[in-house]
């Protein structure tokens, strides 16, 4: 038949080329039986809609690195946490030792007046934006030791700004969860442009004391006595005489 379209199998034979139901047979043979994707007109499952702050605490909330810091008894609770049965690396929270890597610090344990400076140093290395978390009665009000130390610092608030506060002696592993969980709601709660109206300052500043100085009871002079001084001869001569008679024994 010359001059005939002849049609085998949806194919024509002029062009050599496969129609449309044709190729709509052979994707949906090929594919599986999910149909091919079809656009939702519902933007909320293909858009999200989100501000700069949100993004941004949201990245910072779940990323806090505390510095490997501690000052006495709170931080064994404290290092707790980095074991297996706690696992706080869960929350994000990655131990750093150098404070230029660090953005949350957690004073654990009584802060000395020695140990002060270099507190405040590690915290001036840390970038912004930081976070203070001050762990334990002592690092609080100073603790045990505010009633009669003179090196104890009456609270860690004195010296730098603290965000949040956790009272215990010491507290539990579980309790520092607790705190890390409200300073994330914090950080979420954040405004970029606004972080410097409310960021804290530094309080380098105490409250003087009202001490008073007077003469100290044990002066040593009970030693220049001279029933002190008969009583030290006596012990020597004593010990001498021991002395001798070991080695007379000895030698016989």
């Amino acid at each position: 038949m010359h001059g005939a379209k002849v049609h085998l199998n949806g194919v024509n034979s002029m062009n050599n080329l496969p129609s449309a139901k044709t190729v709509r047979d052979i994707r949906s043979a090929t594919c599986g039986p999910v149909g091919p994707p079809q656009v939702t007109n519902d933007l909320s499952e293909n858009i999200i809609l989100t501000s700069l702050d949100d993004l941004h605490n949201w990245a910072r909330l779940s990323s806090l690195w505390p510095l490997l810091y501690g000052t006495a008894c709170c931080f064994i609770e404290f290092a707790a946490l980095i074991g297996s049965r706690f696992d706080f690396d869960r929350f994000g929270l990655v131990p750093r030792s150098s404070p230029r890597q660090a953005d949350l610090l957690i004073v654990a344990g009584t802060v000395t007046m020695k140990m002060a400076p270099a507190l405040v140093r590690l915290y001036e290395q840390m970038p912004d934006p930081k976070y203070v978390i001050a762990m334990g009665a002592c690092t609080i009000t100073g603790g045990m030791f505010s009633a009669d130390s003179t090196t104890a610092v009456r609270g860690v608030d004195k010296l730098i700004p603290v965000d949040l506060y956790l009272p215990g002696c010491p507290p539990r592993p579980e309790a520092i969860f607790d705190a890390v969980i409200k300073l994330r709601k914090k950080v979420g709660n954040e405004s970029f442009v606004e972080r410097k109206q409310k960021s804290p300052t530094h309080r380098y500043f105490t409250i003087p004391h009202k001490m008073k100085r007077i003469d100290p009871l044990i002066t040593g002079s009970y030693l220049n006595a001279k029933t002190q001084k008969a009583a030290l001869k006596s012990a020597d001569e004593e010990s001498l005489e021991q002395k001798t008679k070991e080695t007379e024994s000895t030698t016989i």
